[in-house]
């Protein structure tokens, strides 16, 4: 309780300043949670664009060698005949021995399953693309083979295509 002096004022005893403290102290330490939770938002939110960042980059290095990959199967034939299927690339059915033009059959980076396959009129494997929705994060500094990659609005529009060219024969 407080005392009062000869003059009347009021002077404050350690019990009431204690009880002020323990108010302070309390508000200390919600403001410390808040900021260490603003802080470990940011940090997820960083978190999440490097992942998305590394995943983009796997796509386009997976696809391109897809891409390369049914570019090569094509070209070495003198027929020009383009693979029917997937496997096709890890292990040419056209040779008696082994040749592959794929180490193995990547999956989509960004959706864990399968490519969205491009085919041709009779069934030809022409190239892949990613099932994922979404706004890629990379806009621009593209290689001059996938350039138009830089005006598309989703993942799903990234297309990793070998079209034949005029003077190939295909069966």
């Amino acid at each position: 309780m407080a005392r009062t002096t000869a003059a009347g004022k009021r002077r404050c005893c350690a019990t009431t300043l204690r009880r002020r403290q323990k108010g302070f102290s309390f508000l200390l330490a919600l403001l410390c949670v808040a900021l260490m939770s603003l802080y470990l938002f940011k940090v997820a939110e960083m978190w999440s664009l490097r992942t998305q960042r590394l995943q983009e980059q796997e796509l386009l290095r997976n696809g391109d060698a897809i891409r390369r990959a049914i570019e090569a199967y094509v070209l070495a034939e003198t027929n020009g005949a383009f693979p029917r299927t997937f496997d096709d690339l890890v292990s040419d059915p056209r040779t008696s021995f082994a040749r592959r033009f794929l180490r193995r059959a990547y999956a989509d980076p960004l959706t864990q399953q399968d490519w969205k396959f491009i085919r041709g009129p009779q069934g030809e494997l022409y190239g892949v693309y990613s099932g994922a929705e979404g706004v890629p994060l990379k806009q621009d500094e593209f290689p001059d083979t996938y350039a138009s990659f830089a005006l598309q609005k989703s993942y799903e529009e990234w297309k990793f295509v070998y079209y034949p060219s005029g003077g190939m024969m295909r069966r």
